[in-house]
């Protein structure tokens, strides 16, 4: 489908539904204008743990403290002490080794170590607009999710707790809960919501039975659990009960590309794209094309989208996208560009900060990559700018640097501690660690599962690693040609593919996929890409 364009028509945030006695939403193709700035979403696809990954949705409130449970239904009380305790012994026992400080210093992380999610699975309604906090309830006493991403987060949450033990039979607020909830995990790193959510969309189903919103919210649930044949089956049975909903529709695109079920991406992108026109399509829309090799599709709609978008939320998010796709292509002052756009709109948003902090790393400015990389996990300590980290210290071997970088990858074990103890699954996330920086035998294992569950060239790529890691080259060859069998441009594949033929004996082939990694990304990574001309130079030697 060619890139399609659409007014700035305002999406109806409140009901997913399409209104009974007007006409069906129109196309994108049918309208004129720019990208509608609606919900900021998007997944987090960047499946080799050190580059590549699309920026989080935007969410509200993420520096608000977070609000106790509600207690609304009883089920909801009391549940914040035991979870805190779970969180801070598995990060101790994480930080295990004998560096006492260290131990303190994860401790102190807990709460901000975040789980692994598809970032977007969860669109929570209508990008913020940087203004007030929700300080009050809707007519009808509850909140919307298009309330909740204009305002504060946690002060929506509380509107609804209150609003829901007051009417608790409202089983649209205990889905708009269970959204706010997965949400707020997101935010704000605390996995112990995940239950909370569940509980909130189970009580919204019991009091009505296959409402869509609460079926859209178990599917985004399930995707943020890393359940990708969970959530796609709820966004089904969420779609069956209403075509148009665009949480649904959203997550239906992100399960079916985790699954690397690419042309059924694709169709259900046109399809979302047909009934629900808007940012979270759009950005879906041109992942759906990045992986397939169409950057050019990609880079039109995303600008296109940038284009219109007004709210902060929307142009930060958008902008990171197109800062990212600039990034995997080489394009560092262009991606620079974009980065600034987004912290323009947003100047604490992270994943913009950790994309910016990454090109100045692959232009040349290492000490303000380490400064920006340092700010970022700081504030949330995620596996990938943590490697990323490491490697830039390990890069830069000043005194005390190696030691550094293993206090960044042992937070990597932390994080996966905690993030497993939600309920989430880590296997991906762990595999691409460990085969670089921990334990080799548990790389191969966690790829193998994630296999198992799976067919992405994200893990196509990360089971033929861990297998190299392995010495296990004859074997891990099959998925290296399969990571890069799409056409997606990524030079870590290219890499990972280029020296796993050099270890079989295909130097032909591996200087064709080494070259091709430097030339479209020659700092793709701190420490990948110099090993990567290292291996380049013996092989033309060889010659």
């Amino acid at each position: 489908m060619p890139p399609r364009t659409t007014d700035s028509t305002p999406e109806r945030r409140d009901d997913d539904r399409a209104p009974s006695t007007g006409p069906e939403p129109e196309t994108a193709g049918e309208r004129e204008g720019g990208a509608a700035a609606g919900a900021g979403a998007g997944s987090g696809k960047g499946g080799d743990g050190t580059s590549g990954a699309r920026p989080a949705e935007p969410g509200a409130g993420d520096t608000a403290p977070t609000p106790s449970p509600a207690g609304g239904d009883g089920d909801e009380a009391g549940e914040g002490g035991d979870d805190t305790d779970q969180r801070v012994a598995a990060m101790r026992r994480a930080a295990d080794g004998g560096r006492r400080w260290r131990a303190l210093h994860l401790a102190g992380c807990a709460v901000l170590l975040a789980v692994a999610v598809t970032g977007g699975a969860v669109a929570v309604g209508g990008g913020q607009d940087g203004g007030t906090g929700v300080d009050a309830v809707s007519a009808a006493g509850a909140l919307s999710p298009g309330d909740l991403a204009r305002g504060d987060l946690d002060a929506g949450i509380a509107s609804l707790q209150k609003h829901l033990r007051a009417q608790p039979r409202d089983f649209g607020g205990w889905s708009t809960l269970g959204v706010a909830y997965v949400e707020q995990a997101r935010t704000k790193g605390d996995p112990s919501r995940y239950p909370q959510a569940e509980r909130a969309l189970r009580r919204s189903l019991d009091l009505e039975p296959g409402n869509d919103q609460a079926l859209a919210g178990q599917a985004a649930l399930a995707a943020a659990r890393h359940d990708f044949p969970g959530a796609l089956n709820h966004a089904d049975r969420a779609l069956k009960q209403n075509p148009y909903n665009e949480r649904a529709l959203c997550t239906r695109i992100d399960a079916l590309v985790e699954l690397g079920r690419y042309d059924d991406a694709a169709k259900a992108a046109d399809t979302a794209d047909d009934r629900r026109p808007g940012v979270p399509v759009f950005t879906r829309y041109a992942y759906v094309h990045e992986l397939r090799g169409d950057v050019r599709t990609a880079r039109s709609v995303l600008e296109r989208a940038l284009g219109s978008a007004s709210a902060p939320a929307d142009v930060a998010y958008v902008a990171t996208s197109l800062g990212q796709l600039a990034w995997n292509q080489g394009e560092y002052k262009t991606a620079l560009g974009h980065y600034a756009r987004a912290l323009a709109a947003d100047d604490a948003y992270l994943p913009a900060l950790e994309g910016r902090a990454r090109t100045q790393a692959a232009s040349g400015d290492r000490a303000a990559a380490v400064a920006g990389l340092e700010q970022v996990v700081a504030q949330f300590p995620l596996p990938g700018p943590l490697v990323a980290l490491g490697e830039l210290y390990e890069d830069r071997g000043a005194d005390g640097d190696r030691a550094k970088a293993g206090d960044q990858y042992a937070l990597v074990d932390a994080w996966t501690a905690l993030a497993r103890a939600g309920g989430a699954n880590t296997d991906l996330e762990t595999a691409l660690a460990a085969a670089d920086h921990g334990d080799k035998k548990e790389a191969l294992r966690s790829a193998r599962a994630e296999w198992d569950r799976r067919h992405s060239v994200h893990t196509a790529d990360a089971l033929a690693w861990a297998l190299h890691v392995n010495g296990r080259d004859e074997e891990a060859l099959p998925y290296a040609r399969r990571a890069t069998a799409t056409g997606y441009r990524n030079a870590v594949f290219l890499y990972h593919r280029g020296v796993i033929e050099r270890a079989t004996g295909d130097e032909r082939g591996a200087r064709t996929h080494l070259k091709a990694a430097l030339d479209l990304n020659p700092g793709f990574s701190p420490l990948g890409a110099r090993e990567a001309r290292t291996a380049l130079k013996d092989l033309e030697g060889n010659r």
